[in-house]
């Protein structure tokens, strides 16, 4: 139950970066994730893994009747706080491996890009499937296994400091990987494809999409080294339902 976020210094480093000044705006991967949520008025949403909340004030924005957050980092969930003006946004100090919600409290549970930093996915599974109502959804994005296989997540460089190529090594040895991010060492999770998936049908989901996404033109055209993502894949994201 890593807590990297409360590390005054990783905080602040965090916090430069464009997707958490400009908030979704500034996220690569949210027009696809968006594209595949259901329509949320009315709904109850759960997010895990929620940071400064912005998929929580989407979701109140587009009218859902109640909408929960839960984080492992107090720093997080004050920022959070203090951008949410929406009375049915409720944020926890909580990690996702320990959600005990009460069956069938949610309609939809989403997470973005919080998953990889759990160790047992499949028991998040079950807890979520737990949680859902019946035909609920579950929509989350993570790393993608070909950008977690190998630890170190950054491209192999030539003489002159050119990226020639991204490292997939130990593909099929899931488990902890120590990646640097932002300048920072932080512990993460690499699990294959197939567990992701499997773990969702096992626990009691139906697939309904899978999404390895691009940048939108507009930030392509806005950043240069963006192009970059286009070389490998760095994210995953899955839609299931509850059967």
């Amino acid at each position: 139950m890593q807590n990297k976020y409360d590390d005054p210094m990783f905080f602040e480093k965090y916090g430069k970066m464009a997707r958490s000044q400009k908030g979704l705006a500034g996220a690569g991967e949210w027009p696809a994730l968006q594209a595949l949520l259901p329509p949320l008025a009315g709904k109850r949403v759960l997010d895990l893994g929620c940071g400064y909340g912005w998929h929580c004030i989407y979701a109140a924005q587009q009218g859902a009747a109640a909408v929960t957050g839960v984080d492992v980092s107090e720093k997080m969930l004050q920022v959070a706080r203090e951008k949410t003006l929406f009375p049915n946004v409720e944020y926890l100090l909580l990690p996702i491996e320990d959600i005990a919600f009460a069956p069938a409290s949610f309609d939809v549970v989403l997470s973005s890009l919080a998953l990889h930093y759990v160790a047992d996915f499949a028991a998040v599974c079950q807890k979520v499937h737990a949680c859902l109502a019946p035909g609920g959804a579950f929509i989350f994005s993570v790393e993608h296994p070909i950008f977690t296989a190998s630890g170190p997540q950054d491209w192999l460089y030539d003489d002159a400091g050119n990226a020639v190529c991204w490292p997939v090594d130990n593909y099929f040895h899931e488990g902890a990987r120590t990646a640097v991010f932002l300048g920072e060492t932080v512990q993460k999770y690499h699990r294959t494809l197939t567990t992701y998936l499997s773990g969702l049908v096992q626990a009691g989901f139906a697939i309904t999409d899978v999404v390895e996404p691009t940048p939108p033109t507009r930030l392509l055209a806005e950043d240069a080294t963006m192009a970059q993502e286009l070389r490998r894949p760095m994210m995953l994201l899955v839609a299931a339902q509850r059967r």
